[in-house]
């Protein structure tokens, strides 16, 4: 790629950004677009909402970076947890190390690679028609003293990882002690999810639970909920759901007609009053779901319960011991919040969950050989000859200098992208039929998922630009890795610089922008003629997506810490990149997302490796780049780097992830103790059984034709 094409797609970027930042900063401020820009405020301040027209909400405003600006990381703590803290510490993280590598990169490195004549001469009055290889390290003259500062950089900027790493690690792990500490009694924190339960015959699995229990945990045990199978009620309620909405949609809007004209082959109508076939059909669902209701509460059991405990101590000791001589009975795990419960789990049986294991397994594999495909198309418009000899009627658009440019410099990266956002739902498809509990383990998986078919798809792939025999051998050839990617990685290097701006600059800004949540809103506008008490109704807050946000900013690191030395034209892109992170993900965690769980931080420990897998990456492409450009004791130098690194990662491992797992002895007695004197805890454990009552024995509201509420279901234990 040449510097002109880079230019191109800089500027098509850049002009996509600006468009983006003006259209927000104009369309946040019309009271109809508060649900897609201010959804959060909006349910939970209920923004005024003024039909008189001003000139000044047609003028675009940066008052929104200003306030982004003064968010404190306590006010973020507060409005969404501990997760969106560890968000936020990754873009920080990132902007601190690139900063530190952009000045040794750009004002350093970048100088010595154009003053290099292995490739070709830099030339400053003919620079547009240069290729970008001149800005790398291969345009450095083999065997060049020259290459011994590449080598010192190599090892000051893993220094400053590691003790950057470190510090984060630190940081956040006691960060997640101080927020425990500062929490309230939370009913997840005094209950178990306890699976395999065996049932003797003629008994029930609420007393199976309540005999082992009280045998064997007597001074903690405190009560239970059994887990029943509701997937039919389920599909009820859902159906409910739909007809009592278009009930309201027909209540609501006095031009809606209630009749329709109903017909045979279109031979005999008459008028069908819309109205009281729904009220009737909503009449037959209740009465459906109270048998099913029946049904569910005295049919079979899920084998599982909740089981509560008095103290956060005694959860612990439970939630550690094996229960049984028999390990695949009495199976234990920590429960999630009541909010974070994924429900259909509980619906299915051990042999369904194993087999969807291995479907996850084999789907995920031909998902990422697939990929493969949009790959080589992505790297066919990197060569303009290979596309040239393959479409010849193409030779004479495409000599066109901008055609040539767009082609090589904007279309790859654009079509990688525009693949790239078909992978994660379906990531978080495969994930949530894995058998996790809760929707916070689901979205983990679904983020390491994404994040390893980023690396090995846009990475790797693009890198060796071979066929799928071709990268395997790679893995299999072990000793020639540091030399293959030291020739692939380098020749990449423009790819991945168009890569950063096109993906990163434009997918950035139209996180802010929201684009398809706001086509949305348009077309639900025009489409239903819903009234705003009912259209309120209806209104839900979004969650960031941290599986398809965290593995994007964590492979961008990846491109950092791996290009720096290669290639340090790469930083001041990515600085823009995390620079607009920064800002606007302060702005969408305050304005539009709203928590639907808490980890408290367990994000971090993916952060970590990743960052620890960039660094072992780097490495061995160093060693292969010094043995490559004849300077052998540089490669040999470099060999104790990822030795000491992964003792490293082994010495963080051992000091804070267990920080994450659980949490310590001391921290609980310490909480337990502060509560013996607590009036309030009394009320909190009579409440703490309903905590985990499925949702589908909750009570369930729905208004007749005359404004009069019932439930149709009422509330039950279980």
């Amino acid at each position: 790629m040449i510097v002109s094409a880079l230019l191109t797609s800089v500027g098509i970027n850049l002009a996509l950004c600006i468009l983006f930042f003006t259209l927000y900063s104009i369309l946040r401020r019309q009271p109809g677009n508060f649900d897609v820009y201010a959804p959060r405020l909006l349910a939970e301040k209920g923004i005024e909402q003024s039909d008189n027209f001003h000139l000044d909400r047609l003028l675009p405003s940066p008052g929104w970076v200003r306030g982004a600006w003064q968010l404190t990381e306590e006010d973020l703590l507060a409005m969404s947890g501990l997760d969106a803290v560890v968000f936020m510490r990754i873009i920080i993280f990132s902007l601190r190390v690139f900063s530190f590598a952009g000045i040794i990169g750009v004002f350093v490195l970048l100088p010595i690679n154009c003053s290099g004549t292995q490739l070709a001469q830099f030339n400053i009055a003919n620079v547009s028609s240069d290729s970008l290889d001149i800005f790398t390290i291969s345009n450095v003259n083999n065997g060049s003293n020259r290459l011994w500062i590449h080598f010192c950089a190599v090892y000051l900027v893993s220094i400053f990882v590691c003790c950057l790493l470190y510090y984060e690690y630190n940081y956040v792990s006691s960060k997640r002690v101080a927020y425990f500490y500062s929490s309230k009694p939370q009913p997840h924190q005094f209950t178990l999810l306890v699976r395999s339960i065996p049932v003797p015959p003629g008994g029930t699995v609420s007393e199976s639970v309540d005999s082992f229990f009280m045998e064997y945990h007597p001074s903690a045990y405190l009560s239970h909920v059994v887990i029943r199978r509701t997937s039919k009620l389920k599909v009820l309620i859902n159906d409910a759901n739909k007809l009592y909405k278009r009930l309201l949609h027909l209540q609501a809007e006095p031009t809606q007609p209630e009749t329709s004209s109903d017909s045979c082959c279109g031979l005999f109508r008459h008028k069908v009053d819309l109205r009281d076939c729904y009220e009737k059909k909503l009449e037959n669902l209740e009465e459906n779901l109270r048998v099913e209701r029946r049904a569910s509460l005295a049919g079979e059991d899920a084998k599982a319960a909740f089981v509560f405990f008095k103290s956060r101590y005694g959860t612990a000791v439970a939630a550690s011991m094996q229960q049984s001589v028999n390990p695949t009975h009495w199976l234990t795990e920590r429960a999630p919040e009541p909010r974070d419960v994924h429900w259909p789990f509980f619906q299915s049986s051990f042999l369904r969950r194993w087999i969807s294991r291995v479907v996850v397994v084999v789907v995920a594999i031909l998902v990422t050989i697939l990929f493969l495909i949009p790959v080589v198309i992505a790297q066919g418009l990197t060569n303009l000859d290979q596309l040239e000899a393959l479409f010849p009627f193409l030779k004479g658009i495409l000599s066109l200098n901008v055609v040539s440019e767009i082609v090589t410099g904007y279309l790859p990266s654009l079509i990688l992208q525009m693949f790239l956002l078909l992978v994660p739902p379906v990531m978080m498809f495969l994930s949530s039929i894995q058998g996790y509990i809760s929707h916070s383990d689901i979205m983990k998986s679904a983020c390491f998922k994404f994040l390893l078919f980023t690396i090995w798809n846009i990475f790797f792939a693009n890198v060796l630009s071979g066929s799928v025999l071709n990268q395997l051998s790679l893995l299999l050839d072990l000793k020639n890795i540091p030399s293959k990617l030291a020739v692939a990685v380098p020749a990449q290097a423009s790819f991945f610089i168009a890569y950063v701006v096109t993906s990163g600059w434009t997918s950035i800004s139209s996180e802010l922008f929201r684009m398809i949540p706001f086509v949305g809103s348009l077309l639900r506008k025009f489409c239903c003629c819903c009234c705003i008490k009912h259209a309120t109704d209806e209104f839900q807050v979004p969650e960031i997506p941290y599986h398809v946000d965290i593995p994007r900013l964590l492979f961008f690191g990846l491109l950092g810490i791996t290009y720096f030395f290669l290639a340090p034209l790469i930083l001041p892109f990515l600085l823009v990149y995390f620079c607009l992170a920064y800002i606007i993900f302060r702005n969408q965690f305050a304005n539009v997302y709203e928590p639907k769980f808490d980890t408290a931080g367990r994000f971090w420990p993916i952060v970590h490796n990743s960052m620890i897998f960039s660094l072992v990456l780097m490495h061995a492409i160093a060693v292969g780049i010094f043995t490559l450009k004849k300077l052998p004791l540089a490669s040999s130098l470099i060999f104790p780097l990822p030795v000491l690194t992964l003792l490293f990662n082994e010495y963080c491992r051992k000091r804070f992830l267990p920080n994450f797992v659980g949490y310590a002895a001391e921290m609980l007695l310490k909480k337990d103790r502060e509560d013996i004197d607590d009036p309030s805890m009394t009320e909190f454990f009579e409440k703490l059984p309903a905590s985990y009552d499925d949702p589908a024995f909750s009570s369930v509201y729905f208004s007749s034709a005359d404004g009069r509420g019932a439930p149709l279901l009422s509330h039950g234990g279980s």
